[in-house]
């Protein structure tokens, strides 16, 4: 069996065996003890008394059955069971009023009864770390973990199923993340597509944003690198201006050329070279008049000038350069050879090489020619017109000495400043077109007629500004076009093509050696035989020296990167093998062993050997491979594997601490960690984690923990409002309402503030579309820019409560429903458990303008009915306080129906609220530590991969005390969890505890 049929046997095999683990039986004799005596004497009669009439084994109701719960380990191993039923009866809800109800005594023995029990299996097997399932990634940790691999954020899984969450509302425990054969094909898939993206380099692998499977793929991914990289260089004139006039009026000495360079981002070489142009003196070229403007831009001091008159007055000096330096540019005509087009390969590089190479030189043959007017004939060299700059000062000069001394003084300026850094587009200029009339967008082309073709023409860039560091990479980025898209192969290919057929010049029966479909072409002694037969025929028509020697040049060349193409492919293929088995590592998220590393050659080498396929589609079958693995798609790093329990090795920490702040593999540093063996130290595990919690990949904690808390994961597909109603919800403003609690969220986690800003915080994050909304004026706006608003609570904002995303959510489309904002409130925030509906309920119209009654006395009558009172009872003022709110999240004073809106609500206890900040007030005085507890309930359940259990009761009341002032700081609430045993340990096969895992409840 194949390694790749190994791997998905591997990952079905992880899909049925996951739960095959069970816990022993308790060691002591229950009925020997105390809790154990009052179950059955106090306990267990009352159950049968006043119970089992409705929750017996027959036909229970609620599917409770607790004729099952006969000694008091049986309560153990269903505390979730027993932890609703303590809040019931403990309520008064249960027995119901209709039963036979339990006298005060009787309750108050229950309860009582069960709080000592919990207390005491939370005691007993305190800091236990329960048992965490084995389980495929998440979507998006799929995605997050491709996306740190690879440095591409590709999101292989868009197509995927939406993961299922568990019992505490998120999608990262083996009880939710299942495998299925339809499942794994969308795994294949996905891996595939990561494949479709690898680039192969001179010295390893990487990716590509896009799909690079064909030639025109490739060349994108590479010539947009180029391109890019062009286009971050500081070539910007002005700026070099600034810069000098800075240096220049600098009040110390401390401040470098260096210094100021990179606080203005320029080259320090060049602006070196700069400073040191315009102090020198001239007279009479184009400097005299740079140096001019120089000197009245000198004269405004430091601290008295407005940037307004400084950049105006170095832009002069920019468009001055640009202006003049244009009139110097050097012209060369084609070359002519009869037979053989002027778009021909050797003739156009040849043309090209000679403007590269004059990028700094200064042609005076136009000044010194008469001048030719506008309608003069554009295949001749062109002229510059009587009245520009530099035909004024040519004629102003008296002399010989005069022109001497100007040309000196020119080519002292064109030295500085070149016609063109770089040369990111060519048209062909064959055809005698001037630059500005060639065609657009032909980004690094050599120029030719119907042929692919590149040529680098970058030589001032590499000379005047870039450093050692910046002409290497650029030097790599030209070798990976080279040798990722084989262009000197596919240009000559091309010439082969060209010549048979646009050119004609390969007619000849001497030529049929030379075809463009036979890959024997492209060795190097055909090359050379028809550089030898072409050269021939060439000079037999007059071709002259110059023409002769740009063939022989040509052919030269060419072969030369054809051959260098070839020997470094062949050369790298080693150095990709490994690059892809470090991957692989990466992948694992721990030391592969040579064993497996020889395993995965030994694939390479299947592929390649029995299979026939080409290094290439070798390395991708690999990759896929890799990406289809166990040790990458499943987290089987927290499963019992020894007797006991033991601790986390460092990887496995790793990987967990990645896992629950990022939501995604560990980075090299903290791999780093591990392999020292120094994650464990409490003084480096505290650093990584902070070290993690600023990185902006907490985006993962955002989007995976407090998305799915506060359940608008999803949001990004809402799709219930009614858009023509509400022309403002568009799909901008949409993802505006999702990123607003992402980014506050992520606030809270970097700053490490207190986690009641979430609820109490008066700021809020806006982009542009965001503040339309809000109505928020008086911030200045670029782009898709964030901007934090500390005053949020002037316009009805601050804080989770308000935001647009929350209210939308939970409002049916063209009304209201103080119900779904309310129990989204009661169940989310304050962590209230909030029975389904009754069966049969009958819904309000979903438009306001349908109800006859205003929304309000709608739910009144609603509570009237005594099956739904008890919910509504606790859910309805919550939501009536948003009110003030409309479908969308917009601020209102009247509802759809045109009438008024009441934000006054009253909750059970009888307090009154009139408004969102007496909400607030309300939630500070008295559920302030039921949001507190729900917040550390959800984060340690995140955390830990799996629900609650009561052995983590000591955890949980360790977090509830504050570090700062009694506030519940962020970082210390991630600390706590991350240094406790249930996060630093794992459960052994033989672990004594009958501790069943404890589900937060939905």
């Amino acid at each position: 069996m194949n390694l790749f049929r190994r791997i998905i046997c591997r990952l079905l095999f992880c899909s049925l065996v996951v739960h095959s683990q069970c816990d022993p039986c308790l060691a002591e004799d229950e009925n020997q003890s105390q809790l154990g005596q009052r179950f059955q004497e106090q306990i267990l009669p009352l159950l049968q008394e006043h119970c089992l009439t409705c929750h017996d084994q027959d036909q229970p109701e609620a599917d409770l059955d607790l004729s099952q719960f006969g000694k008091l380990a049986d309560v153990h191993r269903a505390q979730l069971t027993w932890e609703i039923i303590l809040e019931r009866v403990a309520a008064s809800e249960m027995p119901p009023r209709d039963a036979q109800p339990l006298s005060a005594q009787q309750r108050e023995e229950f309860v009582d009864w069960i709080r000592d029990a919990r207390a005491h299996e939370a005691q007993r097997n305190a800091g236990d770390p329960g048992d965490v399932l084995a389980r495929r990634l998440s979507n998006a940790e799929f995605d997050n973990c491709i996306r740190d691999l690879t440095g591409v954020d590709l999101r292989p899984t868009r197509t995927f199923p939406v993961d299922p969450a568990n019992a505490a509302g998120f999608d990262n425990t083996g009880e939710s993340l299942t495998m299925s054969p339809a499942l794994l094909k969308k795994y294949l898939d996905a891996a595939r597509t990561v494949a479709e993206h690898m680039v192969l380099t001179p010295r390893g692998i990487e990716f590509s944003p896009h799909p690079v499977m064909t030639d025109t793929d490739r060349d994108k991914y590479c010539v947009k690198r180029i391109v890019e990289f062009y286009q971050q260089q500081p070539t910007n004139l002005a700026d070099y201006f600034v810069a000098a006039w800075s240096f220049q009026n600098r009040d110390s000495p401390e401040l470098t050329l260096d210094k100021i360079a990179r606080a203005h981002d320029v080259s320090p070489k060049y602006l070196r070279t700069i400073v040191s142009t315009l102090e020198l003196q001239y007279d009479l070229g184009p400097l005299a008049q740079l140096r001019s403007l120089w000197q009245e831009l000198k004269a405004i001091p430091l601290g008295h000038a407005t940037t307004d008159q400084v950049s105006i007055l170095c832009q002069q000096m920019s468009d001055y350069v640009y202006a003049v330096r244009k009139e110097f540019e050097t012209y060369f005509g084609n070359l002519e050879i009869e037979g053989v087009h002027a778009g021909s390969q050797p003739l156009v590089l040849w043309k090209n090489k000679q403007y590269a190479a004059h990028r700094l030189t200064a042609d005076f043959a136009r000044l010194e020619t008469p001048f030719i007017d506008a309608t003069q004939d554009k295949s001749q060299k062109p002229h510059i017109p009587a009245n520009s700059i530099s035909m004024q000062m040519w004629k102003s000069l008296a002399d010989d000495t005069q022109r001497e001394r100007f040309k000196a003084e020119c080519r002292v300026f064109c030295s500085v400043f070149p016609d063109a850094f770089f040369i990111s587009e060519r048209g062909r200029d064959y055809l005698n077109k001037p630059r500005d009339e060639q065609e657009k967008g032909r980004l690094l082309s050599a120029g030719f007629h119907s042929m692919m073709g590149y040529f680098r023409d970058d030589q001032p860039l590499v000379d005047l500004i870039l450093d050692e560091p910046g002409r290497s990479e650029l030097d790599a980025l030209w070798q990976e076009l080279d040798f990722f898209t084989a262009a000197p192969l596919r240009q000559y290919q091309g010439f082969l093509w060209f010549e048979r057929t646009d050119s004609r010049f390969m007619r000849d029966a001497q030529f049929d050696f030379a075809r463009p479909e036979d890959k024997a072409a492209l060795t190097e002694p055909l090359i050379q035989k028809l550089s030898q037969v072409y050269l021939e025929k060439a000079t037999a028509n007059g071709g002259s020296t110059v023409a002769l020697a740009a063939i022989a040049d040509y052919f030269k060349e060419i072969n030369q990167h054809i051959r260098w193409v070839e020997n470094s492919r062949q050369t790298a293929e080693p150095l990709q093998l490994e690059a892809l088995l470090a991957f692989a590592e990466r992948a694992h998220r721990r030391p592969m062993s040579a064993q497996a590393k020889e395993e995965l050659r030994q694939f390479y080498r299947s592929r390649r050997d029995d299979d026939g396929l080409d290094h290439p589609a070798a390395l991708q079958d690999l990759l896929v491979a890799l990406l289809m693995s166990p040790q990458f798609c499943y987290r089987t790093d927290l499963l019992r594997d020894t007797a006991e329990l033991r601790a986390l090795d460092d990887y496995e920490l790793a990987s967990r601490l990645s896992f629950f702040i990022w939501s995604s593999l560990p980075d090299a540093e903290l791999m780093a960690c591990a392999a020292a063996g120094e994650l464990r130290k409490p003084a480096v595990l505290k650093h990584q984690t902070l070290r993690m919690l600023a990185d902006s990949r907490v985006r993962g904690l955002a989007t995976e923990f407090a998305a799915n808390w506060l359940d608008f994961r999803r949001f990004e597909e809402h799709n219930s409002v009614d858009r023509q109603r509400f022309t403002t919800f568009d799909d901008d403003l949409r993802a505006a309402m999702f990123e607003e609690p992402i980014r506050f969220f992520m606030d809270v986690a970097q700053r490490n503030t207190s986690v009641l800003d979430l609820i109490y915080g008066k700021h809020t994050f806006v982009n542009q579309v965001l503040a339309s909304h809000y109505g928020i004026d008086g911030l200045h706006w670029s782009d898709a820019e964030w901007q934090r608003v500390s005053n949020a609570d002037q316009f009805g904002r601050g804080g989770l409560l308000p935001m647009a995303v929350f209210l939308t959510k939970n409002a049916p489309g063209l009304r209201t429903s103080p119900v779904k904002r309310g129990y989204w409130v009661v169940k989310r925030l304050l962590g209230e458990r909030i029975p389904p509906p009754p069966p049969n309920v009958p819904e309000l119209p979903n438009d306001e303008t349908q109800l006859e009654l205003p929304l309000r006395e709608a739910l009144a009558r609603h509570r009237e009915h005594e099956s739904c009172a008890g919910c509504h009872d606790r859910i309805d003022a919550y939501g009536l306080v948003f009110e003030g709110y409309g479908p969308i999240g917009e601020r209102r004073t009247v509802d759809l129906a045109g009438r008024s809106v009441d934000t006054t609500a009253t909750f059970p206890d009888g307090k009154q609220c009139n408004s969102l900040a007496e909400l607030i007030d309300f939630i500070r005085r008295d559920r302030e530590a039921d949001f507190l507890s729900n917040f550390n309930r959800k984060l340690l359940s995140y955390a830990l991969n799996r629900g609650l259990q009561l052995s983590d009761d000591s955890l949980l009341e360790a977090m509830k005390v504050g570090s700062l002032d009694g506030q519940p700081l962020f970082h210390e609430l991630v600390e706590k969890i991350v240094t406790s045993p249930q996060f630093l340990n794992k459960r052994g096969r033989d672990t004594a505890s009958d501790n069943r895992p404890l589900e937060t409840a939905p």
